[in-house]
């Protein structure tokens, strides 16, 4: 018997070790018996810790979020609602970075992790601060989308594997949107969490939508 496997089974240790088994193999790889070896368990032994694999999927979720909560908080706060702002959403996107899984797995998730709502209550805070309305950081929120979480949802999103290029059949027909991925490459595969959120596009759209709401808040 391995000293890994002496060690007592427990509800963080689970959850830390299908993080880790994401993180190594993908989420596809995630399953109750792949995640029972890696723990040198029995599966059966899971389920005194973790009720089914959509509570483990739920639980991995609270762990990056709270991952996130700690970045956050572990960097002193820019200057002004939009230098805060953008600093929080910066620092929560370098944890999925570092899970470039978990972005489809909070896009999922029919429940709300408690970690997640207070990563959005004291980003809330930080716009009430910064002279917003409830009702503007409302339509804030909505227009920010996942953006406020730190990953944007894909414009075009290819399965694994295969190119966005558009099939020859269809080129006549499609003369601008083939004139703008024949110009456009995404080369920093280190920033990137899907074919086309990478860092570059993700700032962007960001600074976009933090300038205009910076002409829309009440500064007094």
């Amino acid at each position: 018997m391995t000293t890994e496997a002496r060690i007592p089974l427990s509800r963080e240790r689970v959850l830390r070790a299908a993080v880790e088994l994401a993180d190594e193999h993908g989420l596809r790889a995630l399953t109750m018996r792949r995640l029972a070896e890696e723990l040198g368990a029995e599966a059966m032994s899971l389920y005194y810790h973790v009720a089914k694999k959509e509570d483990v999927l739920d639980g991995i979720v609270d762990v990056v979020a709270q991952e996130i909560n700690d970045a956050v908080a572990a960097v002193p706060p820019a200057p002004g609602w939009q230098g805060a702002v953008r600093q929080r959403i910066l620092t929560a996107r370098q944890v999925f970075l570092r899970h470039r899984w978990a972005p489809e797995l909070f896009e999922t998730r029919s429940s709300t992790s408690l970690a997640v709502l207070r990563y959005y209550d004291a980003l809330v805070g930080l716009m009430r601060d910064g002279g917003f309305s409830y009702d503007l950081v409302h339509h804030a929120l909505h227009a920010l989308g996942s953006r406020a979480l730190g990953f944007s949802q894909e414009l075009f999103d290819p399965a694994a594997g295969e190119s966005a290029d558009v099939p020859a059949e269809l080129a006549a027909q499609l003369p601008n949107l083939v004139g703008m991925l024949s110009e456009i490459a995404h080369d920093d595969p280190e920033s990137t969490l899907g074919w086309c959120d990478d860092q570059t596009e993700f700032e962007f759209g960001l600074d976009v939508i933090l300038d205009g709401l910076d002409r829309l808040r009440d500064p007094s």
